[in-house]
């Protein structure tokens, strides 16, 4: 029996390999269209809920989906009750692949064209390039998961007069929560409650277990991803806590109201229709996981302000600084920190051009405190981006990483200037002549952020580089001025030489500036 065992174990790691990589190919497919719909689509909880249920299963993966949504809470892209919604839906779009095994695994087994699948998704792995390749790598992870099915459904036959429902507890009140305990152990050990369902789906349909035993593990296997959601928040943000926090309390709530809901589920299948719980109890195990978790998501919603309220109490708010809201945690999905760090590198960039105006109106009144704090903003932002690591073939990723290297690297000179060369604008302000090139900066700056703050992103690029090329021209007439003026006496060397740092110093910031709104129209486009 050694073998089967071993069919059972290889089995349930070929399932795990399969959705794992199934899931990296949806990701790869979809980009980041799916997490952008997320956005745009949330608007309430109910309508986040509808999105998180959406895209989890499209995507198979309902962490990808919590984790995006702590990130656009964290870039203050969705409140905090519109990301619960998502996280509500995420759990029912789980289910969804509950049905993919019961139907397509067990019920109209697909094990004969999942090889063909595998090899046709390789191929195109190999040979395909960006979309076509992640295509492939989807294809040949749900071929595997189906390999995976059928080994599982094998070994487990070959047990199916040594393991029966007599080996595990009696269907009884103590016995239903021992059965919550093991399935709360089996997603501990696999870590994905995908798999674990997987498994009962399976045992269930060989009839090693009865459906009573099999409920009653699916509804510890919802509850054991608490311990996982919870490991999770560990040295996060606010957000990430709040969240994980959240996924805890809902999910024991809604592992206890399924407890209450088992025995009338059972009862209504063997009234409605006797004997066909038995015959077909992996429909209705897969049939009850997905009630249990809509109706979950049905009593939570109209009361999710108030659920929200009660777990920003448990978690309080505390001060964030200024380019804060970059969790570690996020980096398993890089394509979520890269969007969520494009949003905060955006607000310090404003922040930055604020600065820049203050000092071209008044350079006393800048302290540097102020300074500091964009500075060190900047800094926390460019060492977050060190951890984000893409490949090549993400085109679309790669390059607004690229564009976000380039405006961090601009906006970090840009702020060197700014600390190091304070003198420069007060000879802006003071000397006449070069008093209208400080006035026409600061003017565009205003101007710029106006447009920032109205996300014409293009109009900002094109004012930015129509300034600086402004500057370039009035710069050389101006420093052709200084130097006949030096050359004649009418100005002493160190006189002259502090004016052309100041227009050197005006034309180097339009620079900086011009070359950032460039790289921030790349990111938002």
């Amino acid at each position: 029996m050694s073998g089967e065992l071993l069919q059972v174990a290889g089995g349930l790691g070929l399932f795990l390999f399969g959705m794992s990589v199934m899931t990296d190919g949806l990701r790869g497919l979809a980009g980041d269209l799916l997490h952008r719909t997320l956005v745009s689509v949330t608007r309430s909880p109910l309508t986040g809920a509808a999105s998180g249920a959406t895209v989890t299963a499209l995507l198979q993966s309902s962490s990808a989906t919590t984790v995006a949504a702590v990130g656009f809470v964290s870039a203050g892209l969705l409140t905090f009750p519109q990301a619960l919604g998502v996280v509500f839906g995420a759990n029912l779009g789980t289910t969804v692949t509950g049905w993919l095994v019961a139907l397509l695994g067990l019920k109209f087994s697909i094990g004969g064209i999942a090889y063909p699948l595998v090899l046709g998704g390789a191929l195109l792995r190999l040979f395909g390039r960006a979309k076509l390749a992640s295509g492939g790598t989807a294809l040949a992870g749900f071929g595997m998961i189906f390999i995976g099915i059928g080994l599982l459904q094998a070994g487990m036959v070959a047990y199916h007069e040594v393991v029966t429902p007599e080996t595990f507890p009696d269907d009884t009140l103590g016995g239903r929560l021992l059965l919550v305990a093991i399935g709360i152990a089996i997603t501990l050990v696999t870590q994905s409650s995908s798999a674990g369902v997987a498994t009962a789906l399976t045992a269930v349909f060989t009839g090693t277990i009865t459906f009573p035993q099999a409920a009653a593990m699916v509804i510890g296997m919802d509850v054991g991803t608490t311990v996982t959601a919870a490991l999770a928040t560990l040295g996060g943000s606010i957000e990430t806590r709040r969240t994980g926090y959240s996924h805890v309390v809902y999910n024991l709530l809604t592992g206890l109201g399924a407890l209450l809901l088992l025995t009338p589920y059972a009862w209504a299948w063997e009234t409605l229709n006797p004997g066909m719980l038995n015959e077909h109890a992996e429909l209705a195990l897969v049939g009850f996981h997905t009630l249990f978790n809509l109706l979950g998501v049905l009593v939570v919603l109209p009361v999710a302000g108030a659920f929200a309220a009660m777990m920003m109490k448990l978690v309080p708010d505390r001060e964030v600084q200024l380019g804060e809201g970059l969790d570690r945690n996020l980096l398993k999905e890089p394509g979520i920190a890269l969007g969520t760090t494009v949003h905060v590198a955006t607000q310090v960039l404003i922040e930055a051009l604020v600065l820049m105006r203050g000092l071209l109106d008044s350079p006393g009144q800048v302290e540097d405190e102020q300074l500091q704090r964009v500075g060190e903003a900047a800094d926390r932002v460019q060492a977050y981006v060190d951890h984000i690591h893409l490949m090549p073939e993400q085109v679309d990723d790669w390059r607004r990483l690229n564009a976000l290297i380039h405006l961090l690297d601009h906006l970090q000179r840009l702020l060197d200037r700014c600390e190091e060369e304070p003198e420069r604008v007060g000879t802006l302000l003071q000397v006449r002549e070069l008093r209208p090139v400080a006035a026409n900066m600061k003017e565009m700056l205003g101007q710029l952020l106006k447009l920032i703050d109205q996300a014409r992103w293009e109009d900002a690029k094109e004012l930015s580089a129509e300034f600086a090329g402004q500057m370039d021209v009035q710069a050389e007439l101006l420093r052709s001025a200084i130097m006949a003026d030096m050359a004649s006496g009418i100005l002493e060397i160190p006189e002259g030489t502090s004016q052309l740092e100041a227009v050197r110093w005006t034309r180097r910031g339009a620079m900086h500036i011009a070359r950032m709104l460039n790289h921030l129209e790349t990111l938002h486009a």
